[in-house]
């Protein structure tokens, strides 16, 4: 890993004693324990903590910096020193292109962000590997709990957060835009619901608590038709319960899930407690970013990734037993594991010794496990990211649906030490970080456009929200009041993401550290996913010792998946990007009335002339949602009904035109 550059200028030590200061309330320690020399990493800051600490200095200093020029190999006076040239005028031209400014009317309808868009497309079975509902779900232990006064509580303080976050009242509507319903609108609020089993044996309360979870994980809540949460109380016996929530990705991210259940404890424990106000919401945040592809910055974030996509490899090719386009899975298989606080502890210190952060030495880790399991080296692996640009203090307080992915390729070398992998993991996520204008999704449709596919180019994700706590300021409390204690450690989930094949999700609960797969089932054989997840954990539980830093990574000899070897399964599929669908029309000109009624309505709705029957929709300059939209506004026009998996299969004017000659195929 490369250290941060020395700055060509020197600050003034009381602009980079300020700067010091942000990074002790940022840390929660005291600014004589920050050194004008030390990085923001080997205090105990990561790229999590950085955004927090960005919008901080924005608000103190007046000083709009991207989350590009804060590195968390940063010194507090290398970053002074930047803070400095930009105020001076002298800095490299890369300041934070948009300026946070509140909506004329809250009540007008605003776009989703790209990943909010691949989820929605998502709902209406357009990918392979959809579901009804894109979402999360989670209950935890509550003991000791005061059932008379619980759920009135707990319904006064959704009431409460809804009206603090508007969000919570998000409807999608069917072109694909969202809006926040008025509070006194009877459908806004989310509506607890209770089960009283506390007067049931053992083996009934079980029972009837399984079927609660899989009705919530299999039928999660979606904004499009009424609430984005579901949450659900259920009395157990013994002054215990479980607190269920399924919460819609279209609505709620990992970071937000950390504010939520903030705020709605804090609100639970007491009646009278007030949450600071907020300035801004998160349609403000949406709206602001529409002026984002009109800036310089994001031209040059997107000519960064434009002209390294040529270059990037397959999926790791990952041994598989079904076809992704043939199975229809209703839920993700689970694999977790725990690291105790104490063995967590020491890993994160011997990564702070190491000058990575523990995100990237558990990139590091899962990419060598998908290495051996695949038997290459290179390959694309897809990220979630808490990609909050920190155009107004209040955006970290904010819930909403702010994460978005990002592409990694992996090029492991042939017998590292795990040091330098994780730090070659530490640089190439920085690097990738420095040009987050562009999300992973934007990146995604511009590779499916030149590989000619339509089907998911990145299934395998990693997903890290190590540091939240830390960034909030807080974890979720101990006790909330009449909900009793709050037994984080006693948790059940599940997760549904479209597109996704295998996803490595990893977050802290009480000072330990949790990994969790989460995957279709139907994909994989078990024993490979139980060898393969076995194998990440072992790396992770050896990383707690000093020696396993310095120790040699066992990895493939082969570095592309098409050197990869016999080792396959009978079927002889491997994950990774299928052809692309073929033609099969002859090209020429538009042949009939409806081929032609398809060109003219493409040459609208895309503003470019159509004349080749052969022509890709998507190459035109179309993405998903506005395919979605096309075939939604055709089948209210009665030109016919074309579901978009079907458009997918031969998205030409010609294949549309079959399609829509044959309705109502489902």
């Amino acid at each position: 890993m490369t250290s941060a550059p020395a700055p060509e200028t020197t600050a003034p030590a009381d602009l980079v004693d300020a700067v010091r200061a942000v990074w002790a309330d940022a840390l929660e320690t005291d600014p004589a324990a920050v050194p004008a020399d030390a990085s923001f990493l080997s205090l105990g800051g990561d790229s999590v903590l950085a955004v927090r600490m960005a919008a901080m200095l924005r608000k103190r200093l007046g000083t709009p910096l991207a989350l590009a020029d804060v590195r968390v190999e940063q010194s507090a006076a290398q970053l002074a020193a930047l803070v400095h040239e930009r105020s001076t005028g002298t800095g490299a031209p890369r300041p934070l292109p948009l300026d946070l400014r509140r909506r004329e009317d809250p009540d007008a309808p605003f776009p989703l962000l790209p990943l909010q868009q691949g989820y929605f497309v998502g709902q209406q079975d357009a990918w392979e590997l959809s579901y009804r509902s894109a979402h999360h779900y989670v209950d935890i232990g509550l003991e000791d709990i005061d059932a008379d006064e619980a759920p009135e509580a707990l319904q006064d303080a959704l009431e409460r957060l809804a009206e603090h976050q508007a969000v919570l009242r998000a409807r999608i509507l069917p072109d694909g835009r969202q809006h926040i319903l008025p509070l006194d609108d009877p459908e806004a609020v989310p509506r607890l619901r209770v089960t009283d089993l506390r007067d049931a044996d053992e083996e009934t309360a079980a029972a009837r608590l399984a079927e609660i979870r899989h009705e919530m994980s299999t039928e999660g809540p979606d904004p499009s038709k009424g609430c984005g949460l579901d949450m659900r109380l259920t009395l157990m016996p013994g002054d215990r319960a479980r607190l269920h929530s399924s919460t819609s990705l279209l609505i709620v991210d990992g970071w937000s899930s950390g504010v939520f259940y903030r705020d709605l404890f804090a609100l639970v424990s007491d009646y009278n407690a007030v949450l600071a106000p907020l300035d801004i919401d998160y349609g403000d945040y949406v709206t602001t970013l529409r002026d984002l592809p009109g800036t310089e910055a994001w031209q040059q974030d997107r000519d960064w990734w434009w002209d390294r996509l040529d270059g990037f490899p397959l999926p790791p090719a990952l041994p598989l037993v079904a076809d992704p386009a043939e199975v229809r899975p209703t839920l993700m298989g689970t694999r977790q594991a725990v690291l105790d606080a104490e063995r967590w502890s020491d890993l994160r210190r011997l990564c702070t010794e190491h000058g990575v952060t523990p995100s990237a030495a558990m990139f590091a880790a899962f990419a060598a496990a998908v290495a051996r399991a695949c038997g290459h080296r290179r390959f694309l692996l897809n990220t979630l990211q808490l990609n909050r640009l920190p155009l107004h203090p209040d955006v970290s307080r904010l819930v909403g649906a702010f994460s978005s992915t990002m592409l990694l390729p992996v090029d492991l070398p042939a017998a590292p030490v795990f040091a330098d992998l994780a730090g070659r993991a530490q640089q190439d996520i920085g690097d990738a970080l420095a040009h987050n204008l562009i999300t992973g999704v934007e990146v995604s449709r511009e590779l499916g456009r030149r590989r000619g596919t339509h089907r998911p180019v990145a299934p395998v994700v990693f997903q890290s929200t190590l540091g939240v706590d830390a960034a909030l300021g807080s974890e979720v409390p101990q006790e909330a009041g009449p909900l009793g204690a709050i037994d984080l450690l006693s948790h059940h989930q599940q997760l549904r993401t479209p597109q996704v094949a295998l996803e490595v999700r990893l977050f802290e609960l009480r000072g330990e550290l949790v990994v969790v797969f989460s995957l279709v089932e139907e994909l994989f054989a078990g024993a490979d996913v139980d060898r393969m997840f076995a194998d990440l954990m072992a790396t992770v539980e050896a990383l707690v010792e000093p020696e396993a830093w310095a120790a040699v990574v066992e990895l493939p000899d082969a570095v592309d998946g098409e050197q990869a070897g016999p080792r396959r399964p009978a079927s002889g599929r491997r994950l990774s990007v299928p052809a692309a669908a073929s033609g099969g029309a002859e090209p020429g000109p538009p042949r009939d009335d409806t081929e032609r009624a398809v060109a003219a309505y493409w040459h609208e709705l895309l503003d470019r002339p159509v004349d080749e029957r052969t022509a890709d929709f998507f190459a035109l300059g179309g993405d998903s949602l506005l395919a979605v939209r096309m075939l939604a506004s055709l089948a209210r026009e009665g030109r016919g009904r074309v579901t978009p998996r079907r458009f997918l299969r031969q998205p030409t004017v010609a294949g549309l035109a079959a399609a829509l000659r044959e309705p109502d195929e489902r």
